[in-house]
């Protein structure tokens, strides 16, 4: 039996405050399911910047056969140089995960993740339910959903919907909390006693009776 060797490496300095974050960030951008996937992908791109430091005093015609293999997966590069500066996010963006939500196939990078597992992805005729299949460039515009449903509106679109939405509901909220108080404040005003209708309304005669004898005079 062939043992199994670990696809990547564990960070030296687990409790990094800074690598932390910028991990938390990366999951959240490419919808990733734990750190592994990022380990992995990094474990990937090291490995390529390994073979090309070999790859220095090698001919041109390798470089160029090494350099096809990535351009395949759709990594731009063209010299050794390009390789060197590769990130773990250039490898991330190939992912069909990343690939279907790009291409607007899924509303957010979750629900992408979704609809593959759940084998609604087809890919150049074959059903793939993997997040972290590499796409090739040559199969990237032969990826459809299962069904033939349309693309759904790019997330933005909906975003904004959903803001409207809020912004509505908060407004009647608020009309609604004004026509409450106004009710309440109506019906905490007292009302005027008998006393003090009997009082209003004699000093009202009295107020006539001194304007009749100022006309008299």
């Amino acid at each position: 039996m062939k043992r199994k060797h670990k696809k990547y490496s564990k960070p030296k300095r687990p409790f990094d405050k800074a690598r932390i974050e910028e991990e938390a960030q990366i999951i959240k951008e490419f919808g990733l399911k734990n750190k592994k996937e990022i380990w992995k992908a990094e474990a990937k791109i090291n490995s390529m910047r390994e073979k090309a430091k070999k790859m220095i005093n090698a001919d041109e015609e390798t470089k160029q056969k090494f350099y096809g293999i990535l351009k395949k997966i759709g990594l731009d590069v063209k010299s050794l140089a390009d390789v060197l500066s590769l990130d773990r996010k250039d490898y991330l963006n190939r992912r069909l995960q990343t690939v279907v939500f790009k291409k607007n196939l899924a509303p957010t990078v979750k629900t992408a993740r979704q609809m593959i597992v759940h084998k609604k992805v087809i890919v150049n005729g074959n059903i793939i339910n993997r997040p972290s299949y590499i796409v090739p460039v040559e199969l990237e515009n032969k990826i459809t959903i299962k069904g033939g449903k349309k693309k759904p509106k790019p997330a933005k679109e909906q975003e904004a919907k959903e803001e409207k939405k809020g912004e509505e509901k908060a407004e009647k909220a608020e009309e609604g909390k004004k026509e409450k108080s106004e009710e309440k404040a109506q019906e905490s005003k007292p009302e005027k006693t008998q006393e003090e209708k009997k009082e209003s309304e004699s000093s009202e005669e009295k107020a006539k009776e001194t304007e009749k004898k100022g006309e008299e005079k």
